[in-house]
């Protein structure tokens, strides 16, 4: 398996994580159920994948967001914790040329620039979560804490409805 910039941060933290392969059939649209068919795909509790998504504020600053992939990021939850007046995401075709990365393979690590980054408190009911590292077909397996350290990730409540 080819290293990922999300796997070689992490192995400059020192930080330990498995990177799981599964099959990937190139579907990446917002759909329900998404997150359930990548849990199945790699025999894990649904609630511990946990997507990443892009969104711009009204000032245009890029803003990381990670939420359990059962529920929808609630965009009021989302702009309290960023102290932004506005957050939307991103186009699709916006997002290779801001992050580096695809959609259905966008990491909260390895992205071209740092940017704030913020993870829904869902996460640390987990022992461990599951996000991508940076390419279709690979997630990484990372204590929360870890990948809070690791992205400099501030912990919020951006739980909206679940999907």
């Amino acid at each position: 398996m080819k290293k990922t910039n999300a796997m070689r941060i992490l192995d400059g933290l020192k930080i330990p994580y498995e990177a799981k392969e599964y099959d990937d059939d190139g579907e990446h649209k917002l759909e329900k159920g998404a997150a359930e068919k990548t849990a199945e795909k790699l025999g894990i509790p649904p609630e511990s994948v946990f997507k990443t998504i892009v969104m711009k504020t009204e000032s245009k600053e890029v803003i990381v967001f990670c939420q359990n992939a059962l529920h929808e990021i609630s965009l009021k939850k989302a702009r309290a914790a960023s102290g932004a007046k506005e957050v939307t995401p991103v186009k699709q075709d916006e997002l290779l040329p801001l992050t580096g990365y695809v959609r259905g393979g966008c990491s909260p690590l390895g992205m071209k620039r740092k940017f704030r980054t913020f993870i829904d408190q869902s996460a640390l009911t987990q022992e461990k979560i599951h996000v991508s590292a940076g390419v279709r077909g690979i997630q990484l397996c990372i204590k929360p804490q870890d990948l809070i350290k690791a992205a400099d990730a501030v912990v919020a409540d951006l739980e909206g409805s679940e999907l």
